[in-house]
């Protein structure tokens, strides 16, 4: 599915995959990358990519959340956190194919459990990040 229009656009360049480095346009992202020693790496002291979509989709998420909120004239506590697993292993069905899948831990600390996964599920029909993985990975969203 097709954005109207591109209201802004982010630039990264990575050089040497799981082992090398990252750096956005502007430079305020500059990453080391190491491969997890489950991925047989030397687990090293840098990031990885998995570690990269979980910290981008959490924070998009509560951006979600603060926009929906904000519509519907619901205060949103300021305390507002998501834990994100990202999980990478085989894919099922695809010899040699790799997938991943997100597993979030909403915290909306003093807000109705009910108030709080109605506002979950509707920033997960909002979200960018969840409308770009819709129907391609498994996304587990729990109000905790």
């Amino acid at each position: 599915m097709a954005i109207d229009a591109k209201i802004y656009t982010a630039t990264a360049t990575a050089t040497g995959g799981r082992a090398g480095t990252a750096k956005s346009s502007d430079e305020r992202l500059a990453v080391t990358l190491s491969t997890p020693k489950a991925l047989g790496g030397d687990d090293g002291k840098g990031t990885n990519p998995e570690q990269l979509f979980a910290a981008g989709y959490s924070a998009c998420f509560i951006g979600a959340m603060k926009a929906v909120a904000a519509r519907q004239k619901i205060s949103l506590p300021a305390e507002v956190s998501i834990t994100s697993d990202v999980a990478i292993g085989p894919m099922t069905g695809k010899a040699g194919a790799f997938g991943i899948s997100v597993d979030m831990a909403i915290s909306v600390p003093g807000m109705d459990r009910a108030a709080a996964e109605a506002l979950v599920a509707t920033a997960h029909e909002v979200c960018p990040y969840s409308n770009a993985t819709r129907g391609n990975i498994d996304v587990t969203l729990k109000v905790v």
